[in-house]
């Protein structure tokens, strides 16, 4: 069974959220693609960094205080963020609308890749220390 506290549950709403609205403005985006692979491809890229926060969600339950609040963060940042970037909010004109469908999960990815481990990695020093005093 999954208990949340009131930040999980929060993070899981929003998670939910900017994945479902990514996937709206995606699909208005290339409303006028014909190609249903294309549009699959890029449905699956843009949900896997959403489907990735998830999973960590959801076996962060033995993870420290800390990097769940870590986790927390990156899911309201990378949500939002995402909502942002595709919306067009930091577009330059002349920029394709693929180009951000893009690059915004490849950035999500790198940021979840270097943030979680790292956060883990320094809270289990943390524990450790303490352990040993």
């Amino acid at each position: 069974m999954l208990t949340l506290g009131f930040w999980g549950a929060i993070s899981l709403i929003v998670l939910f959220t900017g994945a479902m609205g990514s996937l709206e403005l995606m699909f208005d985006a290339g409303r006028n693609n014909k190609s249903v692979l294309l549009l699959a491809f890029f449905t699956i890229w843009v949900l896997s960094p959403f489907m990735a926060l998830f999973i960590a969600a959801l076996i962060s339950k033995h993870w420290s205080a800390g990097s769940r609040t870590t986790l927390h963060i990156l899911i309201l940042l990378l949500s939002l963020g995402s909502l942002a970037g595709y919306s067009g909010t930091f577009s330059q004109p002349a920029t394709k609308p693929a180009f951000m469908f893009l690059v915004i999960p490849l950035v999500s990815w790198l940021l979840m890749a270097t943030v979680i481990p790292l956060t883990r990695k320094m809270s289990r020093h943390h524990s450790s220390r303490q352990q040993h005093q």
